[in-house]
This record gives C-alpha cells, sequence and structure tokens, in this order.
C-alpha cells in the first residue's frame, strides 16, 4: 500500500505529535543518511515529541510562577556570597527540604542574592516537578485584601495555594496594619504543614514584630513559619552597587 507523507503527517496531527510532525522530513533524511534502523528511527521521531512537550510544560510552568526575572542555581555566584558553601548549595538544590516539607527563610541586607537564590531554588523546583508561585509581599498583601470583590486577585490567591512551593520575597520590607497582618496569618495558617515556604527579607524574625504591630499575630506568624525551617544568613556588600554600569567611561 503506497501511503504520502502528508498523509502519515495528518495522522499524526491527529494523534497531537505535531512537534514530531514538524521534524519528520529532517527525521526522515537523517535515518537515510545515518542508516537508522525502525527502531532507531521511531525512537528519535518519539523522543523529539518528548523533549518538546518538556520543553512547553518547563515554559507554562515558568510563566505560572510569575518570577521577576529568569535566574538560575548555575548563576549564582559563591565567590560573592562566602557565607554559603557550595555543599550547602547543592544540598539546598537537591530539594530534600521542599520534600520535607521546610521552610527556608533568607536574610541579609539588600543587594547580597536573596532574591536570586529563592528564584534559583524554584527553578530548580520546577526541574523537577513542582508547580512554584513567587510573590511580592506588598503584591501579596493587595491580593489579600481584594481577593472578595476582584477576579485577578481570587485568581492569583488560588494559584499560590494550589502551588507546591510559594516564595514570598522582601518580607517585611513595609509596615502593614493589624487587618493586612490577620490576612498574612490566615494565609501562612493555610499553608502551614503542606506547602514550604521560601521568604526573604532584610529584617530577622527578631525584627518582624515591629513591622507587624500586634504582638499576638506577629507570634502565630512566627510560629508557623519558622516551626519547621530552615534560616539562612547572607552577608557581604550589594553585588549590585559593587557591579553597577556607569554612563561614564574607565
Amino acid at each position: 500500500m503506497s501511503v504520502s507523507l502528508n498523509q502519515v503527517k495528518q495522522d499524526m496531527a491527529s494523534l497531537s505529535l505535531s512537534a514530531a510532525s514538524l521534524r519528520l522530513d529532517d527525521l526522515l533524511t537523517e535515518a537515510q543518511v545515518r542508516e537508522l534502523t525502525y527502531q532507531e528511527f521511531l525512537y528519535q521521531l518519539l523522543r523529539h515529541e518528548v523533549s518538546s512537550r518538556e520543553a512547553r510544560q518547563l515554559e507554562k510552568q515558568l510563566k505560572w510562577a510569575a518570577f521577576p526575572e529568569y535566574k538560575t542555581l548555575e548563576q549564582f555566584d559563591l565567590a560573592e556570597q562566602r557565607s554559603l558553601s557550595k555543599r550547602q548549595l547543592n544540598q539546598l538544590k537537591e530539594l530534600h527540604w521542599l520534600e520535607q516539607a521546610y521552610n527556608l527563610i533568607l536574610l541579609g541586607p539588600p543587594g547580597v542574592g536573596k532574591t536570586h537564590l529563592a528564584v534559583g531554588l524554584g527553578v530548580e523546583a520546577i526541574r523537577q516537578g513542582y508547580k512554584v508561585r513567587f510573590t511580592q509581599m506588598d503584591e501579596l498583601i493587595h491580593v489579600l485584601k481584594t481577593q472578595e470583590i476582584t477576579r485577578s486577585a481570587r485568581t492569583k490567591l488560588n494559584r499560590l495555594t494550589r502551588s507546591d512551593l510559594v516564595i514570598i520575597d522582601d518580607l517585611m520590607f513595609m509596615a502593614i496594619d493589624r487587618r493586612e497582618a490577620n490576612l498574612f496569618f490566615q494565609l501562612t495558617n493555610k499553608l502551614y504543614g503542606q506547602t514550604p515556604v521560601i521568604i526573604t527579607s532584610n529584617k530577622g524574625p527578631e525584627d518582624w514584630g515591629e513591622i507587624l504591630g500586634d504582638p499576638a499575630i506577629t507570634t502565630a506568624i512566627l510560629d508557623r513559619l519558622i516551626h519547621k525551617s530552615e534560616v539562612i544568613s547572607l552577608t557581604g556588600d550589594s553585588y549590585r552597587l559593587k557591579h553597577r554600569k556607569t554612563i561614564f567611561g574607565n
């Protein structure tokens, strides 16, 4: 029976093998040149489809995560951040803490790499099949305050609570009132014990009370965030200031 290449492509399209269909001509030529067996050709064809789907899924999950920028652990410069060893970074990369539902609290002054490390761990988690959501503290407070009146806020909050890992950047960067602190407590209480959280802050937990205001709410939030957590203090000068660009020449 004579079968045209277009018929094969149409059948592949109907089976949603779109990536393999687009590469079929090239793969057939390659198979002839390299004298591949039928099994080897079929493997190359299916491998291309699987790789394309994995790439699309990764792109989708990165978009879901809403990172401010794409940063990886491979780009994290340990020479600039000597308070974290290579062994410790590799341990964090293995994500055992995530599997055990540990929180990470990254502390240090601005510019020492807290957000880069948090995003890098988030990207690694996505690579390993976890669903991640990133949010700035001020954005999170806005979402919590408007969840009852806007669909956008409800969607963002739903995505956050459905994630396997939540990253909250710049915690305690700004003072919040009692109502906002209570809403934040309700969220931490919901995540407690089931969804690990990475928090970055330029203030230590001992100073959070002055930002939250209410001692009782502060204690309740700290109890849930720190009960099962690893606190990592990053030190040094601001990387951004050290490597800032200038409009003037040397």
